[in-house]
């Protein structure tokens, strides 16, 4: 299989925040940032395999800024690492205020999808071949996200974690 690039599964979606995705706060709501987050990053996945893809699990979505209504959001998201089935998926969200003058971060999480066949069952997905000094960044990040997901998960030990170890346990080879 072809390795392909993290750009390769680039998806950009911009949003208006209108008065039915806000709550009493007149900010958009949580649930509705993550259904946006969530779409954005499953067409990500499925343009990075060419499969049908589903949602594994959603790390660390952090909510650092309210989006005031009336706000434009921009969510993007790109494969930062295949592994066998699973593919991990960054996503960021970006508010554009221009009444206010408002361009900051507001949201970034990591998704993890698996790609299925069409009875399904995982089926294999390309690698990755990271380009720039992000993408490898967050590509050797990937590994470790991975063990913390798989260990909370109940699906590895932590003394399995070799990644893992080595960040906090001097002079262990990883």
């Amino acid at each position: 299989m072809k390795k392909r690039r993290p750009q390769d599964s680039f998806v950009s979606s911009t949003e208006f925040v209108l008065p039915n995705d806000t709550n009493t706060l007149n900010n958009l709501m949580g649930g509705r940032m993550m259904h946006l987050m969530d779409i954005v990053a499953a067409i990500s996945a499925q343009r990075h395999s060419g499969r049908i893809v589903v949602t594994a699990s959603v790390d660390n979505l952090n909510f650092s800024k309210a989006i005031p209504l009336g706000s434009i959001v921009t969510i993007s998201a790109k494969v930062t690492r295949a592994f066998n089935s699973s593919m991990e998926i960054h996503v960021v969200a970006d508010i554009e205020d221009n009444i206010r003058g408002v361009h900051a971060r507001s949201n970034d999480a990591f998704f993890t999808f698996v790609a299925v066949d069409q009875n399904g069952r995982p089926i294999d997905v390309p690698e990755i071949e990271p380009e720039t000094e992000e993408e490898w960044k967050l590509y050797n990040g990937a590994i470790r996200r991975r063990q913390v997901r798989l260990i909370l998960g109940g699906r590895m030990k932590p003394e399995d974690a070799e990644d893992l170890k080595a960040l906090f346990i001097p002079n262990t080879q990883g």
